[in-house]
């Protein structure tokens, strides 16, 4: 029988020391009930929140790991999921396109919540030691800053790696919070360098513990737990029962977002779940290599916490496309032209909450839209990862390679935006689902050392397999209850 996929085995020994460590730095670990309902936060916490911006390096921050923080830098407390609505004057179709965003998390995207869903477990078991180990995030981008942020928080040493063409900004605020940071050679789509690195490092390092998000099975269950729940959430909000869950769109990237589609698809199982990737590279619709600019989205490789068997669509976004958008968003011309079509105020006010890779998100939601032929009582649920934030130098950098935004570019730009087209994208059958989850093999068999067996399981015994995976949030909120209550011992409880 293959290893559980979450092991929670406690260690008691180091758990104890694991809450004294937290007991003597004030740090008190949310559920991933409290990150769904933060109305159930004590109210202690709260006040204490008041006072502490959102990016701010505070134990406290933990219980900012949600959709719902209020839209303030500093002391804000919770409310609704925060997300966007787009109509056909944007996207050119005539189903609703809904974002949750991300920039309101701490780091400005929500990749804290699946280092979150992989450390915390560790450490209330008592897995991890805080104390003489450090946690290694091996990343295309916000993963690792994510990682290293909840790694501060919960008062652990990190090393951070990223490839070398990541954007300016990451690379200046990973200095300031991780304790290592490692470049690898490449852009987004260079993982193997990556995973090469890890290999070096537990090679020549006894005080690491890896973090691998392609692998973790903590990164899909955070999303099923937290961003599923939230998405319940906004469809039970804005809409009623004239309208249909059609399906949702995310990136391929980790695979760990993909999670709350599971989520989604258990609830509707009618839903599609459509997986996006770069068509520069495009590994799951066409076995492809290359290198592209929708920064954040590894690939040249089939994550291991992938459920292919629950995957519906495979759709290619033209790097060109996710870029071109990013200045017709954000441009002021670009801005004046979608008004005079017709785009809100309010929504032109809030383009600058998608990152590049949200708005690839966001064209793979269109594409799968258009293939469905979707109508106005249809809805595509997708995620907004980042904002602007973190891509302020790849807008400079584009203004001097092409020149001033001008009207006449946002109309094309606005036109090849209507004109996405489904081309590019694949609606897979049994054995095509087959076909991609066996491409599993050559990385993470052949190269990773994973068991040739539990691959097997992923397909064969699908529905055990994943099922328990996703049974073990309550199992670990029970966990964190315990652990918190150790903390607090001898001391006035604030969990």
């Amino acid at each position: 029988m293959a290893r559980p996929t979450i092991d929670l085995t406690v260690e008691v020994k180091q758990r104890e020391k694991n809450a004294k460590y937290c007991r003597d730095r004030g740090i008190i670990i949310p559920t991933f009930k409290q990150m769904k309902d933060p109305t159930q936060i004590p109210a202690s916490i709260k006040a204490e929140l008041a006072n502490v911006g959102l990016w701010d390096v505070h134990p406290r921050n933990l219980f900012r790991i949600t959709w719902k923080n209020e839209q303030r830098p500093t002391g804000g407390g919770f409310g609704a999921v925060n997300y966007l609505v787009f109509p056909p004057e944007i996207t050119g179709v005539r189903a609703k396109i809904i974002g949750l965003c991300g920039k309101f998390f701490p780091t400005g995207a929500h990749k804290v919540g699946a280092t979150f869903g992989c450390l915390a477990p560790r450490l209330v078991t008592g897995q991890f030691d805080p104390t003489r180990q450090k946690a290694v995030w091996p990343s295309t981008g916000n993963f690792c800053r994510g990682g290293a942020y909840v790694s501060a928080l919960l008062g652990c040493d990190s090393i951070a790696i990223l490839p070398e063409n990541m954007s300016r900004e990451r690379f200046e605020w990973l200095s300031k919070v991780a304790g290592e940071v490692i470049a690898t050679p490449g852009c987004e789509s260079n993982v193997k360098e990556i995973f090469d690195k890890c290999w070096e490092l537990r090679k020549t390092r006894k005080d690491i513990q890896i973090f691998n998000q392609f692998e973790e099975f903590g990164n899909p269950l955070w999303h099923w737990e937290v961003t599923g729940a939230a998405m319940q959430e906004v469809w039970q909000k804005e809409l009623n029962e004239e309208y249909r869950l059609a399906g949702s769109v995310f990136s391929s990237g980790s695979a760990g977002t993909l999670g709350s589609g599971y989520y989604l698809k258990s609830l509707f199982p009618h839903a599609k779940l459509g997986v996006a990737e770069a068509l520069q590279c495009p590994t799951l619709l066409n076995n492809g290599y290359g290198d592209h600019r929708i920064e954040g989205i590894g690939d040249k490789h089939v994550p291991w916490i992938h459920d292919l068997k629950n995957t519906d669509m495979v759709i290619a976004v033209d790097d060109e496309h996710a870029i071109r958008l990013l200045r017709l968003f954000n441009d002021p011309r670009g801005k004046e032209v979608l008004k005079q079509e017709g785009v809100s105020p309010a929504l032109l006010s809030q383009l600058n909450l998608m990152g590049i890779s949200s708005i690839g998100n966001f064209l793979g939601a269109i594409k799968l839209a258009k293939y469905y032929e979707l109508t106005e009582q249809d809805v595509v649920m997708t995620v907004f990862t980042d904002s602007l934030d973190l891509y302020g130098s790849r807008l400079q950098e584009l203004n001097t390679e092409r020149g001033a935004y001008s009207d006449r570019q946002a109309y094309r730009d606005l036109e090849m935006l209507h004109g996405q087209s489904t081309d590019h994208l694949l609606e897979l059958t049994y054995q095509e689902k087959k076909r991609i989850h066996n491409l599993k093999y050559f990385t993470w068999v052949e190269q990773q050392a994973r068991d040739m067996h539990e691959l097997d399981q992923q397909w064969t015994d699908h529905d055990s397999y994943w099922g328990k995976t996703f049974e073990t949030g309550a199992k670990i909120d029970e966990l964190i209850e315990e652990f918190n209550a150790l903390v607090t011992q001898g001391s006035p409880c604030a969990c």
